[in-house]
C-alpha cells in the first residue's frame, strides 16, 4: 500500500493518514459481484475519473469533468456500451448521473468491470456522497459531501480504492 491508496477498514475509509466514516453496499462485500447485487466488490479498483455538477459547486480537481444533463451511466447489460458513460436520449436501462438529489454532485470512477465490461459483472462502482451516515448504497462507496470534497483534490493519477 502507499499514502495515496484509500482503503475500506471497519472504521471507516483510510486516506492520507484520516479515515472518514463511509457507507457501502447494502449487502456488504463480495468477491463474486453481480448487477444489481447491491453489494461493494473486493479487490484493488483504480480512481480513473471524477465527475462533478458545476451548476452545484466549483470544479474539485483540475481535471474533473462536468456532469451535463445529458449524461448517463449505463447498467443494462446486454448493451454494447455497458458500464460506460452514456448521453441521452438512450434506449437502455441506465442511471442518470445528473440527479435531482445531491448524491451525484461529486463522483469519484473507479475502474471495477471498466474499460473492458463483463457483462453482469456489475457497473457505476463510484464513491459519491452518502444520504445520510450509516444508510447503505447500491454497491458504491458514500462518504459525507464535506468529506467528499476534503478528499476530492487529493487524489491522484495513482489512487487506488482497496477493498479487503
Amino acid at each position: 500500500m502507499t499514502p495515496d491508496d484509500m482503503v475500506l477498514t471497519p472504521m471507516g475509509l483510510r486516506f492520507q493518514g484520516q479515515t472518514y466514516p463511509c457507507t457501502i453496499g447494502k449487502t456488504g462485500v463480495t468477491s463474486r459481484k453481480k448487477e444489481g447485487d447491491g453489494a461493494t466488490p473486493i479487490g484493488v479498483h483504480r480512481i480513473v475519473g471524477m465527475l462533478y455538477r458545476p451548476d452545484r459547486m466549483a470544479r474539485p480537481a483540475r481535471w474533473a469533468k462536468p456532469i451535463g444533463p445529458m449524461d448517463l451511466w449505463s447498467d443494462d447489460a446486454r448493451d454494447e456500451d455497458y458500464n460506460m458513460m452514456v448521453r441521452a436520449p438512450y434506449p437502455h436501462s441506465h442511471e442518470k448521473l445528473r440527479r435531482p438529489d445531491p448524491l451525484y454532485d461529486l463522483v469519484l470512477l473507479t475502474d471495477w468491470n471498466w474499460p473492458y465490461a463483463v457483462k453482469g459483472r456489475g457497473s457505476a462502482i463510484f464513491i459519491h456522497q452518502y444520504r445520510r451516515p450509516g444508510y447503505p448504497t447500491e454497491g458504491c462507496i458514500g462518504l459525507s459531501r464535506s468529506h467528499l470534497r476534503q478528499i476530492a483534490p487529493m487524489i491522484k493519477h495513482r489512487t487506488r480504492l482497496i477493498i479487503a
